[in-house]
């Protein structure tokens, strides 16, 4: 099962990494991480994809994060309505011959070229996790340079109140 918790925390220098090493200590697997500036100025957002066993340890991880002193909000998300999204930049080997065929690979998934040299092509793709999965194994055939892929942002969707179990912002 994958959790998926949303945390905001005081933008300051350090915090990343005693959030990573608490995983880390406690051997849960960061999927994927994203990690950047939230509405309110100082304070930052990150996202993290967990593969766990079970509903429990999502718990658990959530009560050891609000131990942490710079972690100001902690929301499992695991279970409600959100938008998550990722960014993949992939730079494709072409040729005369294929370059026709992965533009026609690229159209439907709502893709963007957005460089171009005489041997490649960087596409860039955004969407949910299975999404950019099934694009990569679609090109892989025509040959992948290089792939740099963000983890996954997500949030409630609407005006959907956020579940948190959350350390008092003070």
């Amino acid at each position: 099962m994958k959790g998926i918790l949303s945390l905001t925390v005081n933008n300051r220098p350090g915090v990343l990494n005693r959030i990573t090493n608490l995983f880390t200590k406690r051997n849960y697997n960061i999927e994927s991480m994203a990690v950047g500036p939230s509405e309110q100025e100082g304070i930052s957002r990150m996202t993290f994809v967990v593969d766990v066993d079970d509903e429990a340890v999502v718990e658990q991880i959530t009560k050891q994060l609000n131990k942490q002193i710079e972690v100001l909000k902690v929301i499992d998300i695991t279970n409600q309505s959100i938008v998550a999204r990722e960014l993949a930049l992939i730079k494709i080997v072409v040729t005369t011959q294929s370059r026709t065929e992965i533009y026609a690979l690229i159209e439907p998934f709502r893709a963007s070229v957005i460089d171009v040299s005489k041997d490649s092509l960087t596409v860039q793709i955004t969407g949910e996790s299975d999404k950019i999965g099934a694009f990569i194994e679609l090109i892989k055939p025509y040959g992948i340079k290089e792939l740099a892929r963000t983890g996954t942002a997500a949030i409630p969707r609407g005006m959907q109140m956020a579940h948190a179990k959350s350390a008092t912002i003070v």
